[in-house]
């Protein structure tokens, strides 16, 4: 690829060379592998998914806001170009940011000038996207942060932004040995933050991938010298899922060691399968609420006593779809809870032999993310996979913890009796801006996560 300037641009790297540039605009001359279609239903729209405006698109001016300010912090702080934008609009470098005053009149307070806590507390970073798109891009910079080359990924996988369904699936190339993050698309244009992330990261292939710079996930745009293109384009969410399994098992050179099926009618049941497939390798799979399509029976039928597991209650996946599974693999176990977030939390929970996090005890990495944005669940699926390695555990809303997720970060809640140093910790990467996820609820999150003293004398 040969981008014309990053997201990253102004970060000093350790190898002197001058900053390249971000990615122009869209062609259709890169070198594309189309995976022959699976044997598919007529073409559907995507799953359904919570509606949405797309933004209106702009031009790509300068890097986004706070980069220039933030260049010579840590690199942790790229992130900040794409994240720190939440609640605060767009703005871009170059231009004033004006942090809000205190009610009261005055001065700003440091922290607001500082964008904390909202930026980040002692046991929570937050990734400030307004979208999944930016979302998507923050998370493959702080998985990534691309300034030498060693930090840059093999391939990136580009699905259409409007997608959910594809996106989940795809997660699972990020699992080693692919390790390929998740930025979002469109039809007639590469976004923005996508482009700039691109740049960043500027993937080049390797034997891993195949070769392939770019898995492109539905007819999405692509950026000018793309490199070596891996195109999976089949329409609905359970044949685009079966074709993405099989891609993995054609470049992870094995079976799988499990398979997930989820529910293309109830994303918010399907979310946490995201971070698992990006933990695992496990690919997912789609069904109806009611009915197995033939094309999710066909990819199962591929490996027959591999364990499959089912997530979602039976809202999302009926009990005779759990029983017609069982007729092609009699492994089949459901993981379930009633509700999203209580979902999420039983497969946090959730152990049957090496399927399952099995977190019940401290010392872990949390991703968090609202109910009601599935794409959200893939863009932050690296954050799983790398790091501090952790479930996805989501909330209902912008302002109050569910009382079920309290529960469970009690019961996680690290302690220490003697010295805190030798502790365990927890972690908790949270997604989206304040409009998703308010500074207090992060708040809250943050003190469930403090290490506290449990007993004894220092």
């Amino acid at each position: 690829m040969s981008p014309r300037r990053p997201i990253n641009a102004d970060v000093p790297t350790t190898e002197g060379k001058p900053a390249p540039e971000p990615a122009g605009t869209p062609s259709e001359e890169a070198p594309t592998e189309q995976l022959a279609p699976v044997a598919a239903p007529p073409k559907a729209p995507p799953a359904s998914s919570p509606s949405k405006e797309k933004p209106p698109r702009r031009p790509k001016p300068l890097a986004p806001k706070l980069l220039a300010a933030l260049a010579a912090l840590a690199v942790v702080f790229i992130v900040v170009a794409i994240v720190g934008s939440s609640g605060g609009g767009n703005v871009r470098s170059g231009e004033e940011v004006a942090p809000a005053a205190p009610s009261g009149g005055g001065s700003p307070a440091p922290v607001e000038a500082l964008a904390f806590p909202a930026f980040a507390t002692s046991n929570t970073t937050r990734i400030g996207g307004s979208d999944p798109t930016s979302d998507a891009a923050g998370v493959a910079l702080a998985v990534f942060p691309s300034v030498t080359e060693a930090q840059r990924p093999a391939a990136v996988t580009l699905v259409d932004d409007e997608d959910w369904a594809g996106a989940i699936a795809a997660s699972v190339l990020m699992a080693a040995p692919v390790r390929a993050p998740i930025l979002f698309s469109a039809a007639d244009e590469l976004p923005e933050d996508s482009s700039e992330a691109l740049a960043a990261l500027d993937p080049q292939g390797s034997q891993a991938t195949a070769g392939a710079s770019l898995f492109a996930i539905g007819s999405v745009a692509l950026p000018d010298g793309a490199g070596k293109v891996t195109r999976v384009d089949s329409g609905d969410a359970a044949a685009t899922a079966a074709q993405i399994a099989t891609l993995r098992d054609r470049l992870f050179g094995k079976a799988p060691a499990h398979l997930l099926v989820a529910s293309s009618s109830s994303p918010e049941f399907a979310m946490p399968a995201a971070a698992w497939a990006a933990r695992s390798g496990d690919p997912v799979l789609y069904t109806e609420a009611g009915k197995l399509p033939p094309v999710t029976a066909t990819a199962l039928r591929k490996h027959a006593k591999v364990p499959v597991f089912v997530l979602g209650p039976p809202q999302a996946v009926s009990a005779a779809v759990l029983k017609e599974i069982g007729k092609i693999d009699r492994h089949v176990k459901r993981v379930a809870g009633k509700d999203p977030v209580a979902n999420a939390l039983a497969l946090a929970r959730y152990r049957s032999g090496s399927f399952g996090w099995n977190i019940n005890d401290p010392g872990h990495g949390f991703v968090l993310a609202r109910d009601d944005s599935p794409a959200d669940a893939a863009a932050a699926a690296a954050l799983s996979a790398s790091g501090t390695w952790g479930p996805l555990l989501l909330t209902d809303g912008p302002d109050t913890l569910p009382s079920s997720l309290r529960s469970y970060l009690l019961d996680v809640k690290p302690g220490y009796t003697t010295d805190p140093t030798r502790a365990f910790y927890n972690r908790v990467w949270v997604l989206g801006d304040q409009d998703s996820i308010s500074v207090a609820q992060q708040a809250e999150v943050n003190e469930l996560a403090e290490l506290a003293k449990i007993g004894g004398e220092s």
